[in-house]
């Protein structure tokens, strides 16, 4: 590998210019606003099946179970 004080100033320049712009474009934001990002993190969630409409049967089952412990505690008690 060739050493850096045998290259031409002007060439290491150049390269140095070139990693460091090289550089920068890894830190570059897709969107420009948060909403931007926002919405577009919805519309990936929402083709993955995150928020969809399906049933859920855990409130109707926590409500049964808690009618279910205050009947059998008026029962238990009278």
């Amino acid at each position: 590998m060739e050493s850096i004080r045998r290259r031409n100033p002007q060439t290491a320049l150049m390269s140095l210019e070139a990693a460091a712009t090289s550089a920068r474009g890894g830190f570059a934001c897709l969107f420009s606003t948060a909403d931007e990002y926002e919405s577009a993190l919805i519309t990936e969630r929402r083709a993955q099946g995150r928020y969809t409409q399906g049933r859920n049967y855990w409130p109707l089952a926590l409500f049964a179970g808690c009618a279910l412990m205050v009947v059998s505690t008026v029962l238990l008690l009278a």
